[in-house]
Protein backbone atom coordinates (compact mmCIF):
# COMPACT_ATOMS: atom_id res chain seq x y z
CA UNK A 1 0.00 0.00 0.00
CA UNK A 2 1.02 3.64 -0.34
CA UNK A 3 3.33 4.67 2.48
CA UNK A 4 6.15 7.07 3.22
CA UNK A 5 8.88 4.45 2.91
CA UNK A 6 7.69 3.41 -0.54
CA UNK A 7 7.39 6.99 -1.72
CA UNK A 8 10.90 7.74 -0.52
CA UNK A 9 12.16 4.71 -2.42
CA UNK A 10 10.47 5.93 -5.61
CA UNK A 11 12.03 9.36 -5.16
CA UNK A 12 15.54 7.97 -4.62
CA UNK A 13 15.45 5.43 -7.43
CA UNK A 14 13.63 7.25 -10.18
CA UNK A 15 12.81 10.92 -9.77
CA UNK A 16 14.18 14.15 -8.44
CA UNK A 17 11.57 16.56 -7.12
CA UNK A 18 11.73 18.47 -10.41
CA UNK A 19 11.47 15.27 -12.45
CA UNK A 20 8.61 14.04 -10.29
CA UNK A 21 6.59 17.13 -11.19
CA UNK A 22 7.30 16.60 -14.88
CA UNK A 23 6.08 13.01 -14.70
CA UNK A 24 2.96 14.13 -12.85
CA UNK A 25 2.18 16.68 -15.56
CA UNK A 26 2.84 14.19 -18.33
CA UNK A 27 0.59 11.64 -16.66
CA UNK A 28 -2.28 14.08 -16.43
CA UNK A 29 -1.84 14.83 -20.10
CA UNK A 30 -1.92 11.13 -20.90
CA UNK A 31 -5.22 10.84 -19.08
CA UNK A 32 -6.64 13.66 -21.15
CA UNK A 33 -5.52 12.02 -24.36
CA UNK A 34 -6.80 8.65 -23.21
CA UNK A 35 -10.49 9.35 -23.64
CA UNK A 36 -11.65 12.60 -22.05
CA UNK A 37 -13.12 13.98 -25.26
CA UNK A 38 -16.72 15.09 -24.99
CA UNK A 39 -19.45 12.77 -26.16
CA UNK A 40 -20.73 13.26 -29.64
CA UNK A 41 -22.96 16.32 -29.84
CA UNK A 42 -23.85 16.51 -26.16
CA UNK A 43 -20.59 16.94 -24.29
CA UNK A 44 -20.19 16.86 -20.54
CA UNK A 45 -21.57 18.93 -17.69
CA UNK A 46 -19.31 19.33 -14.68
CA UNK A 47 -18.62 21.33 -11.55
CA UNK A 48 -18.03 21.27 -7.83
CA UNK A 49 -21.12 20.43 -5.76
CA UNK A 50 -22.09 20.24 -2.10
CA UNK A 51 -23.50 16.98 -0.73
CA UNK A 52 -25.27 17.12 2.66
CA UNK A 53 -24.15 14.44 5.12
CA UNK A 54 -24.70 13.66 8.77
CA UNK A 55 -21.23 15.11 9.45
CA UNK A 56 -21.71 18.33 7.52
CA UNK A 57 -21.36 19.18 3.85
CA UNK A 58 -19.15 17.19 1.51
CA UNK A 59 -17.65 19.06 -1.41
CA UNK A 60 -17.30 16.86 -4.49
CA UNK A 61 -16.65 17.01 -8.22
CA UNK A 62 -19.60 15.94 -10.36
CA UNK A 63 -19.33 15.26 -14.08
CA UNK A 64 -21.95 13.66 -16.31
CA UNK A 65 -23.07 13.46 -19.93
CA UNK A 66 -25.03 16.56 -20.82
CA UNK A 67 -27.61 14.30 -22.40
CA UNK A 68 -28.88 11.87 -19.78
CA UNK A 69 -29.97 10.42 -17.56
CA UNK A 70 -27.03 8.12 -16.88
CA UNK A 71 -26.12 5.45 -14.32
CA UNK A 72 -24.24 6.85 -11.33
CA UNK A 73 -20.74 6.11 -10.07
CA UNK A 74 -19.31 7.12 -6.68
CA UNK A 75 -15.56 7.64 -7.09
CA UNK A 76 -13.24 7.53 -4.06
CA UNK A 77 -9.82 9.13 -4.71
CA UNK A 78 -6.46 8.05 -3.34
CA UNK A 79 -4.62 9.54 -0.37
CA UNK A 80 -3.87 12.83 -2.19
CA UNK A 81 -7.59 13.52 -2.63
CA UNK A 82 -9.40 15.45 -5.37
CA UNK A 83 -7.08 17.13 -7.87
CA UNK A 84 -6.91 17.58 -11.63
CA UNK A 85 -5.67 14.03 -12.30
CA UNK A 86 -8.78 12.66 -10.57
CA UNK A 87 -11.02 15.04 -12.49
CA UNK A 88 -9.49 13.80 -15.74
CA UNK A 89 -10.17 10.20 -14.74
CA UNK A 90 -13.77 11.08 -13.89
CA UNK A 91 -14.25 12.96 -17.17
CA UNK A 92 -13.04 9.97 -19.11
CA UNK A 93 -15.56 7.73 -17.38
CA UNK A 94 -18.33 10.28 -17.89
CA UNK A 95 -17.46 10.20 -21.58
CA UNK A 96 -18.42 6.52 -21.50
CA UNK A 97 -21.91 7.50 -20.35
CA UNK A 98 -21.74 7.62 -16.54
CA UNK A 99 -22.60 10.32 -14.00
CA UNK A 100 -19.52 10.41 -11.77
CA UNK A 101 -19.27 11.95 -8.31
CA UNK A 102 -15.70 12.26 -7.00
CA UNK A 103 -15.96 12.57 -3.23
CA UNK A 104 -13.67 14.64 -1.02
CA UNK A 105 -13.10 12.11 1.77
CA UNK A 106 -11.42 14.77 3.92
CA UNK A 107 -14.37 17.19 3.93
CA UNK A 108 -14.72 16.99 7.72
CA UNK A 109 -11.45 18.91 7.97
CA UNK A 110 -10.60 20.61 4.68
CA UNK A 111 -12.00 21.41 1.27
CA UNK A 112 -10.93 19.64 -1.91
CA UNK A 113 -7.72 20.31 -3.85
CA UNK A 114 -5.38 20.37 -0.89
CA UNK A 115 -2.70 19.08 -3.29
CA UNK A 116 -2.31 20.07 -6.93
CA UNK A 117 -0.84 16.70 -7.85
CA UNK A 118 0.72 13.63 -6.32
CA UNK A 119 4.08 15.33 -6.80
CA UNK A 120 2.83 18.22 -4.66
CA UNK A 121 1.63 15.71 -2.04
CA UNK A 122 5.02 13.99 -1.95
CA UNK A 123 7.07 17.17 -1.89
CA UNK A 124 5.11 19.00 0.79
CA UNK A 125 4.57 16.62 3.68
CA UNK A 126 1.39 15.06 2.39
CA UNK A 127 1.42 12.06 4.71
CA UNK A 128 1.79 14.23 7.78
CA UNK A 129 -0.97 16.60 6.65
CA UNK A 130 -3.57 13.98 5.84
CA UNK A 131 -2.87 11.76 8.85
CA UNK A 132 -5.34 13.45 11.23
CA UNK A 133 -7.94 13.71 8.48
CA UNK A 134 -7.60 10.08 7.45
CA UNK A 135 -7.84 8.81 11.03
CA UNK A 136 -11.52 9.76 11.04
CA UNK A 137 -12.35 7.63 8.01
CA UNK A 138 -13.31 4.28 9.49
CA UNK A 139 -15.88 1.93 7.99
CA UNK A 140 -18.81 3.55 9.78
CA UNK A 141 -17.89 7.07 8.63
CA UNK A 142 -17.36 6.03 5.01
CA UNK A 143 -20.54 3.96 4.88
CA UNK A 144 -22.53 6.92 6.22
CA UNK A 145 -20.92 9.21 3.64
CA UNK A 146 -21.66 6.70 0.88
CA UNK A 147 -25.34 6.58 1.79
CA UNK A 148 -25.52 10.37 1.71
CA UNK A 149 -23.63 10.62 -1.59
CA UNK A 150 -25.77 8.04 -3.34
CA UNK A 151 -28.97 9.60 -1.99
CA UNK A 152 -27.76 12.90 -3.47
CA UNK A 153 -26.95 11.24 -6.79
CA UNK A 154 -30.38 9.64 -6.96
CA UNK A 155 -31.97 13.10 -6.73
CA UNK A 156 -30.08 14.54 -9.70
CA UNK A 157 -31.82 15.04 -13.04
CA UNK A 158 -28.78 13.68 -14.86
CA UNK A 159 -28.85 10.37 -12.98
CA UNK A 160 -30.94 7.34 -13.86
CA UNK A 161 -31.93 6.18 -10.39
CA UNK A 162 -33.70 3.12 -11.80
CA UNK A 163 -30.30 1.58 -12.59
CA UNK A 164 -27.68 0.24 -10.23
CA UNK A 165 -24.84 2.39 -8.88
CA UNK A 166 -21.15 1.67 -9.38
CA UNK A 167 -18.33 2.63 -7.07
CA UNK A 168 -14.56 2.64 -7.45
CA UNK A 169 -11.66 3.53 -5.21
CA UNK A 170 -7.91 3.94 -5.40
CA UNK A 171 -5.27 3.34 -2.70
CA UNK A 172 -7.04 4.22 0.56
CA UNK A 173 -10.23 4.57 -1.52
CA UNK A 174 -10.19 0.86 -2.38
CA UNK A 175 -11.68 -0.20 0.96
CA UNK A 176 -14.11 2.73 0.71
CA UNK A 177 -15.57 1.28 -2.49
CA UNK A 178 -16.04 -2.12 -0.88
CA UNK A 179 -17.64 -0.59 2.20
CA UNK A 180 -19.92 1.42 -0.11
CA UNK A 181 -21.25 -1.79 -1.65
CA UNK A 182 -22.08 -3.11 1.82
CA UNK A 183 -23.62 0.19 2.92
CA UNK A 184 -26.30 0.17 0.19
CA UNK A 185 -26.71 -3.37 -1.10
CA UNK A 186 -29.97 -2.59 -2.86
CA UNK A 187 -28.36 0.20 -4.92
CA UNK A 188 -24.68 -0.64 -5.45
CA UNK A 189 -24.29 -3.34 -8.09
CA UNK A 190 -20.60 -2.98 -8.99
CA UNK A 191 -17.55 -2.14 -6.87
CA UNK A 192 -13.93 -1.81 -7.96
CA UNK A 193 -10.75 -1.42 -5.93
CA UNK A 194 -7.47 -0.43 -7.58
CA UNK A 195 -4.31 -1.02 -5.53
CA UNK A 196 -6.47 -0.71 -2.44
CA UNK A 197 -4.75 -0.78 0.92
CA UNK A 198 -6.11 -2.56 3.99
CA UNK A 199 -8.54 -4.85 2.16
CA UNK A 200 -7.77 -7.71 4.54
CA UNK A 201 -7.53 -7.07 8.28
CA UNK A 202 -7.75 -10.38 10.06
CA UNK A 203 -9.88 -10.32 13.19
CA UNK A 204 -11.66 -7.12 12.23
CA UNK A 205 -15.38 -7.70 11.51
CA UNK A 206 -15.40 -4.53 9.39
CA UNK A 207 -12.41 -5.55 7.30
CA UNK A 208 -13.49 -5.00 3.69
CA UNK A 209 -13.21 -8.70 2.88
CA UNK A 210 -15.66 -9.47 5.70
CA UNK A 211 -18.33 -7.22 4.16
CA UNK A 212 -18.85 -9.16 0.92
CA UNK A 213 -21.65 -11.07 2.64
CA UNK A 214 -23.55 -7.83 3.25
CA UNK A 215 -23.52 -6.72 -0.39
CA UNK A 216 -25.25 -7.51 -3.68
CA UNK A 217 -22.49 -6.23 -5.93
CA UNK A 218 -20.07 -7.75 -8.39
CA UNK A 219 -16.45 -6.89 -7.68
CA UNK A 220 -13.27 -6.01 -9.52
CA UNK A 221 -10.25 -6.05 -7.20
CA UNK A 222 -7.02 -5.11 -8.94
CA UNK A 223 -3.96 -5.72 -6.75
CA UNK A 224 -0.59 -4.10 -7.35
CA UNK A 225 2.25 -6.56 -7.84
CA UNK A 226 4.40 -5.04 -5.10
CA UNK A 227 1.44 -5.09 -2.70
CA UNK A 228 0.99 -8.77 -3.52
CA UNK A 229 4.64 -9.38 -2.71
CA UNK A 230 4.18 -7.78 0.71
CA UNK A 231 0.88 -9.58 1.41
CA UNK A 232 1.05 -12.86 -0.54
CA UNK A 233 -2.06 -14.27 1.13
CA UNK A 234 -4.30 -11.31 0.27
CA UNK A 235 -5.51 -12.58 -3.10
CA UNK A 236 -6.41 -16.01 -1.71
CA UNK A 237 -8.23 -14.57 1.30
CA UNK A 238 -10.23 -12.17 -0.87
CA UNK A 239 -11.17 -14.93 -3.31
CA UNK A 240 -12.25 -17.22 -0.48
CA UNK A 241 -14.31 -14.49 1.14
CA UNK A 242 -16.08 -13.60 -2.10
CA UNK A 243 -16.79 -17.26 -2.84
CA UNK A 244 -18.14 -17.85 0.67
CA UNK A 245 -20.43 -14.83 0.28
CA UNK A 246 -21.57 -15.93 -3.16
CA UNK A 247 -20.42 -12.68 -4.75
CA UNK A 248 -19.02 -12.57 -8.29
CA UNK A 249 -15.49 -11.19 -8.08
CA UNK A 250 -12.58 -10.77 -10.47
CA UNK A 251 -9.54 -10.58 -8.22
CA UNK A 252 -6.15 -10.38 -9.86
CA UNK A 253 -2.60 -9.12 -9.46
CA UNK A 254 -1.72 -6.62 -12.18
CA UNK A 255 1.65 -5.89 -13.80
CA UNK A 256 1.97 -2.53 -12.08
CA UNK A 257 3.19 -1.22 -8.75
CA UNK A 258 1.03 0.55 -6.18
CA UNK A 259 -0.53 3.58 -7.87
CA UNK A 260 -0.18 2.28 -11.41
CA UNK A 261 -3.66 3.41 -12.51
CA UNK A 262 -3.30 7.05 -11.48
CA UNK A 263 -1.82 9.35 -14.14
CA UNK A 264 0.05 11.65 -11.77
CA UNK A 265 1.51 8.81 -9.69
CA UNK A 266 5.22 8.00 -10.05
CA UNK A 267 4.17 4.37 -10.54
CA UNK A 268 1.78 5.13 -13.42
CA UNK A 269 1.93 2.38 -16.04
CA UNK A 270 -0.14 3.19 -19.11
CA UNK A 271 -0.47 -0.35 -20.43
CA UNK A 272 -1.50 -1.84 -17.10
CA UNK A 273 -3.76 1.16 -16.42
CA UNK A 274 -5.56 0.66 -19.71
CA UNK A 275 -6.16 -2.98 -18.85
CA UNK A 276 -7.64 -1.94 -15.51
CA UNK A 277 -9.82 0.69 -17.16
CA UNK A 278 -11.11 -1.78 -19.76
CA UNK A 279 -12.04 -4.23 -17.00
CA UNK A 280 -13.77 -1.48 -15.05
CA UNK A 281 -15.91 -0.34 -17.96
CA UNK A 282 -16.75 -3.96 -18.78
CA UNK A 283 -17.93 -4.45 -15.20
CA UNK A 284 -20.08 -1.33 -15.30
CA UNK A 285 -21.52 -2.20 -18.71
CA UNK A 286 -22.66 -5.59 -17.43
CA UNK A 287 -23.95 -4.54 -14.01
CA UNK A 288 -25.30 -0.98 -14.24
Amino acid sequence: MCDEQQLAQWARSALSRRGFAKVAGAGAGAAALGGCATMGGGGLTEGMVSVPTAAGSMDAFFVRPSKGPSPAVLFWPDIAGIREAKRQMARRLAGEGFAVLVANPYYRDVSADQFASFADFAANGGFQKVGPWRDKLDAEAIMADARSAIAWLDRQDGVDASRGVGTQGYCMGGPFAIWTAAALPSRVKAAASFHGGGLVKQGDPMSPHNTFKDAQASYLIAIARNDAEKEPEQERILNNAAEAAGRPAEIDVYAGDHGWTVPDSPAYDREAAERAYANLTELYASEL
